[in-house]
C-alpha cells in the first residue's frame, strides 16, 4: 500500500510532504457544509472565523455530529492559521495530538479549542485566532 505522505516503503522512507497534509486536513466537510447551509463561505480567511462564530450552533442539540463538528471546527482553526500566520505549521506528536506550532514555538492545540467552541461557544474561534496571531 502506498499512501504519499507517509512514504513508499520502510526501506525507502520519504518526509512527509506538509502542503498535501495541509489540504487533507484543510477539508473539514462537516463543518464546511453546516456551514454553506447557514449562508457562510469558510474561505480559510479570519473573517470567515468571524463568520462562523454568528451562527447558530443547531449542532448542539445532536450530539452524533458534535464531536465530528468539534474537530473540524478545529482543523478549521489550524488551516487559517498554518495559511495566514507566518511560519506556522502543523505539527503531530507521536501521541497522534495535532498542534498548530508557531515560529516562535509555542503550541496551539486547535483540535480541543474547537471542541470547546462546538460545545459551548466559548471562546469564539476568531478570538483564538487574533491571541494566536499576536504571538
Amino acid at each position: 500500500m502506498n499512501i504519499p505522505f507517509l512514504g513508499k516503503r520502510r526501506d525507502s522512507p520519504r518526509a512527509p510532504d506538509p502542503e498535501g497534509i495541509a489540504d487533507l486536513l484543510a477539508e473539514c466537510e462537516l463543518l464546511r457544509s453546516q456551514a454553506s447551509r447557514e449562508g457562510v463561505r469558510l474561505d480559510d480567511s479570519a473573517a470567515s472565523l468571524e463568520a462562523l462564530d454568528q451562527v447558530l450552533p443547531r449542532w448542539r442539540d445532536d450530539a452524533e455530529i458534535l464531536p465530528w463538528l468539534g474537530n473540524d471546527a478545529g482543523l478549521y482553526l489550524g488551516t487559517v492559521i498554518v495559511r495566514t500566520v507566518p511560519g506556522a505549521a502543523w505539527h503531530l506528536w507521536p501521541d497522534g495530538r495535532l498542534v498548530v506550532r508557531l515560529a516562535s514555538g509555542r503550541e496551539f492545540d486547535v483540535v480541543a479549542a474547537g471542541h470547546e467552541w462546538a460545545t459551548a461557544g466559548v471562546p469564539e474561534l476568531s478570538q483564538l485566532y487574533a491571541e494566536v496571531a499576536e504571538a
